[in-house]
């Protein structure tokens, strides 16, 4: 990650902060000593939206795509409590 600005900084010096998220990566922005927020490049930007494929494409990939999840419909056994 980039630099850490305070939001108050960042509002003054909003052009540098763009610069800076352009050459140098995201730029975080604290608000009272917190994370509040994140400048990104429209390059970063772009490559967080890209979509990575369908959901189904997701499950198909899974390490546990070829686990049996049919469930077992044998009568439950009885327990003397």
């Amino acid at each position: 990650m980039g630099m850490v600005w305070q939001l108050q900084a960042a509002k003054n010096k909003l052009s540098e902060v763009v610069e800076q998220a352009s050459k140098n990566g995201p730029q975080e922005i604290t608000k009272h000593g917190k994370k509040a927020a994140v400048i990104l490049s429209m390059r970063d930007y772009h490559r967080l939206r890209r979509r990575k494929g369908s959901l189904a494409d997701f499950f198909r990939q899974s390490p546990l795509s070829g686990v049996d999840i049919n469930r077992v419909r044998e009568k439950s056994r009885e327990v003397d409590l």
